[in-house]
């Protein structure tokens, strides 16, 4: 923990799901930069989409990681209290008694966690403009379907036949593994790397259901890649809002509520620290 802060790492922390992982679907990772450290806590800087904080309170149960080369470690926290700070809010989270290291086969599993990322169908774009009119009714379906006007939700990987789609290449899946203030990072199989690095900008669809009754779509842009020890690409990519302004606060409401209503549902059947 201390040679990630003396580096200016970050963490990655999870909101704990509260049941049955089924009903809870997929865990969200939020990357946080590390601000300070003592004997007995951790201070993070708060969670955030397109710069915008998303609150978690004090009380919530998390849980953590970090990488340290090709090693990974998880372990259980909680947020202590929440303070304000020169650049936003601050969390100040609990030291952990115990930190774990995850298998290479299970990087983000120990023996009292696991992190079930979400499912990311992903395309080439090859006209970054064709965007505006998929992105407009990828809101209206989420919009009509939360407010009980819309159709059912489809299973996960449903057909797209259905789905409006910009001026894209051929399609591939990816894995969420964690959002920070301005991006996303995605694990892309290592037979679906030609494919997914043929063009500068991705139009992607983050399956967060049934929290979120539909995948949210968004367009990024590849800002960095690496190809790691299993062969597979990580993908650094930045949100890209250029060609569809009004879609980017859609999209952090979104995030946000889906938060928070981890959060609800944590607070209300009582979860404690494992």
């Amino acid at each position: 923990m201390h040679r990630l802060y003396e580096r200016n790492g970050a963490l990655e922390i999870s909101v704990r799901p509260a049941s049955g992982r089924a009903e809870e679907g997929a865990d969200v990772v939020w990357r946080v930069r590390m601000l300070a450290l003592s004997d007995d806590a951790i201070v993070v800087e708060q969670p955030a989409v397109f710069g915008e904080g998303v609150d978690i309170r004090p009380g919530v149960e998390l849980i953590g990681a970090m990488t340290v080369g090709q090693n990974r470690w998880m372990f259980h926290t909680r947020v202590l209290a929440v303070k304000p700070g020169p650049d936003g809010d601050r969390l100040v989270l609990k030291m952990p008694e115990l930190v774990e290291r995850c298998t290479r086969r299970g990087f983000f599993r120990i023996s009292t966690a696991e992190l079930r990322l979400p499912a990311v169908q992903c395309w080439p774009l090859n006209d970054p403009l064709s965007v505006i009119a998929a992105e407009t009714a990828n809101r209206i379906r989420i919009t009509d379907m939360m407010e009980g006007d819309g159709p059912a939700t489809t299973e996960a990987g449903e057909s797209t036949e259905n789905i409006l789609l910009p001026d894209v290449g051929p399609a591939f899946t990816s894995r969420l593994l964690n959002l920070s203030g301005g991006g996303l990072g995605l694990l892309v199989n290592h037979e679906d790397i030609q494919t997914a690095t043929a063009r500068p900008y991705l139009w992607i669809r983050m399956d967060l259901r049934p929290l979120i009754p539909e995948p949210v779509a968004v367009t990024a842009r590849i800002a960095h890649s690496h190809i790691d020890s299993t062969q597979s690409l990580y993908l650094g990519l930045a949100f890209d809002f250029a060609a569809n302004p009004g879609h980017r606060q859609f999209v952090a409401d979104l995030f946000g509520e889906y938060l928070h209503e981890l959060q609800r549902r944590q607070s209300r059947l009582g979860l404690k620290a494992a």
